[in-house]
């Protein structure tokens, strides 16, 4: 409630107002395909600033700085969580540059544009130049995602994000020492010492704790249901131990942690990441909208023209002469070095750093570091709107997209995988057909699919595969048990509403019923392998029929009273795939599209009579 007295909102309150527009300003960011960076940082600044509805240093007070540092610390986790080394394939020697001369240049080069395009003085020009060497990995992914880059590209992107993250950090913290050695009147040789020290330490307890976490975790020491909740504890312990020797050097603490586990082969690794992304969304929201409130017009307004100058030097010479020059005379193509030189969003880390490293400058007596903040909101902003609209154009330009429409994934070879692999493809939809047998891939093979032999789910898939353009898993093997398997376990990847399976043989009876939670979306009219398998044998093929004015549902149905409808390919938009419904009618058909569907052999005739009529 808001208190009629000053207007302050409560801690309860106000904590539920930020979760409420940070969750929903990723929603409706997903619903209108937009950076949901961008409306969080809108939303904050409505709420905050423009309508002084809420004010963190008024309603949370003290507590607003160790909450911002500790969720940046659990976001810095999380993605040494995904840094599994065998996802590097064919990266590797590009990452090594983008991180030991990529990093320096960029610190350099940013540094340099700060203090003679953006007016700051050498301290925070410092400072702020290697907080600039983030590129944001809770921005890159999805625009990755979006884009569907091919493999390397995505995977240098978002490797290059990652690892800098605490690596900018760090260079924010060297240059800050010196300052403070400026400042204090220190001795040189003493600050680099305890720099150094503190590294080492926040080093040696990143690996101390993660061999520990996966030691205990192999070994059974930690129940199920506890190993969540230790690992939290454990990073904050480690992210505290170190930071208390050296500020900000537990990033890189928790950061080796979750690199560490995240390469142990840990069984029960899927689903600690994935709660950790979960959680890593909330308080990625959190902490913009956080930062965006605490925002006031007065600071803002001492941005200038200079500013506006600076983003465009920092976009467009000082990320691209570090990034090539850094990639120079490597394997990687051409076309790939001009894609990540132009490609760096910045993110909430960016700001989050910069706001801390800000404010502890303005204390020492740097007058303009007041401006580090504001002009990290610019950055943000200014980043992630232009390559949230021009990756993908950029990306086809120069081509390295994986492909122009989203592709399906059939998991397991059968005639009917085949026939549905050659209609899609007719249609311009990549298609991967993949089986355990290879004698079950030899049909697909024959008609000119892609295929895999081996198991989806085996790390020879994950690290081996480039599905960065499937956005559809069809489980349409004769086993049952793993089509279920595989659309549990893919559906957290591709989304629940985009992984289908065959209706299995015995789910009639209260007995052989599964939970909701376990498998995915029935296909095909609801029918089984075996009741595919029959029509196959029996005649029935794949056809796909365009609707039109003249030729619509009504007529479509008299031509084809028996086919069972598939999916659809509306001229404009993705592929849509129907599942049965409880009273067996027809899904709603789209004017103009492309109508796949499952037909009996007397259909070719009953087509050809049809045609001739309209």
């Amino acid at each position: 409630m808001v208190s009629p007295a000053d207007g302050a909102l409560s801690p309860v309150t106000a904590f539920a107002l930020v979760g409420a527009l940070g969750v929903g300003s990723q929603w409706l960011a997903w619903k209108l395909r937009l950076p949901a960076i961008v409306l969080m940082l809108l939303a904050g600044l409505l709420i905050g600033p423009v309508l002084g509805v809420f004010d963190p240093a008024r309603d949370i007070g003290d507590l607003m700085a160790p909450m911002i540092s500790i969720a940046v610390a659990i976001i810095l986790f999380e993605g040494g969580l995904t840094l599994n080394f065998h996802s590097l394939a064919g990266a590797a020697e590009g990452v090594r540059r983008l991180v030991v001369l990529g990093a320096p240049l960029g610190w350099l080069t940013s540094a340099l544009a700060l203090h003679f395009v953006a007016g700051l003085g050498w301290e925070s020009a410092a400072v702020f130049g290697g907080i600039l060497i983030v590129t944001g990995p809770t921005v890159i992914a999805p625009l990755l995602r979006t884009a569907r880059l091919q493999k390397r590209p995505s995977a240098l992107l978002q490797w290059e994000a990652i690892v800098n993250d605490p690596v900018g950090a760090l260079a924010a913290v060297l240059a800050f020492e010196v300052v403070v050695v400026v400042h204090a009147d220190a001795s040189a040789a003493f600050a680099i010492w305890e720099l150094l020290r503190g590294i080492a330490f926040a080093a040696v307890i990143g690996v101390a704790g993660g061999w520990g976490l996966a030691r205990a975790f192999e070994r059974g020491g930690v129940p199920e249901y506890m190993k969540v909740p230790v690992l939290f504890a454990a990073l904050l312990a480690g992210f505290a131990l170190a930071d208390a020797l050296l500020h900000e050097s537990g990033l890189l603490t928790v950061t080796i942690m979750g690199i560490w586990i995240a390469n142990a082969g840990l069984p029960s690794y899927e689903e600690i990441r994935r709660f950790k992304e979960h959680a890593t969304i909330l308080l990625v929201s959190g902490v913009f909208i956080l930062l965006a409130a605490g925002m006031n017009l007065d600071t803002l307004s001492v941005l200038d023209w200079r500013a506006a100058v600076f983003v465009v030097v920092l976009i467009l010479i000082a990320r691209p002469l570090a990034v090539l020059t850094a990639l120079a005379f490597t394997k990687v193509p051409k076309r790939e070095r001009l894609l990540v030189a132009f490609t760096g969003p910045r993110g909430v880390v960016l700001v989050a750093v910069a706001g801390l490293f800000g404010e502890r400058l303005v204390t020492l007596g740097v007058e303009d570091a007041g401006r580090v903040a504001p002009l990290a909101f610019v950055i943000v902003s200014a980043t992630v709107v232009l390559h949230g609209f021009t990756l993908a154009p950029l990306a086809r330009l120069l081509g390295l997209t994986a492909t122009g429409r989203g592709g399906v994934v059939l998991v397991g070879g059968s005639s009917f995988s085949t026939a549905l692999g050659e209609a899609l493809e007719k249609l311009e939809i990549p298609v991967l057909v993949t089986d355990t047998n290879i004698i079950r891939l030899r049909s697909a093979r024959n008609a000119g699919l892609k295929t895999f032999y081996g198991d989806i789910l085996s790390e020879s898939a994950e690290y081996g595969l480039d599905l960065i353009g499937y956005d559809r898993v069809l489980a349409l093997s004769e086993n049952d048990a793993y089509n279920t398997l595989v659309a549990t376990d893919l559906a957290t990847e591709y989304g629940r509403t985009r992984v289908f399976q065959l209706r299995r043989e015995a789910q009639e009876t209260r007995r052989h019923t599964l939970r909701t939670t376990l498998g995915g979306r029935r296909l095909a009219g609801g029918l089984t392998f075996g009741a595919l398998n029959r029509c196959m044998h029996q005649g029935w093929r794949i056809r796909t029929t365009r609707l039109s004015e003249e030729f619509g549902y009504r007529a479509f149905r008299e031509a084809f009273p028996d086919s069972v409808l598939i999916g659809e390919l509306p001229e404009r938009g993705d592929l849509r795939l129907f599942e049965p419904r409880e009273d067996d009618s027809d899904p709603k058909l789209t004017t103009g599209a492309q109508v796949i569907h499952l037909a009996p052999p007397e259909a070719e005739a009953d087509a050809a009579a049809a045609s001739a009529r309209a």
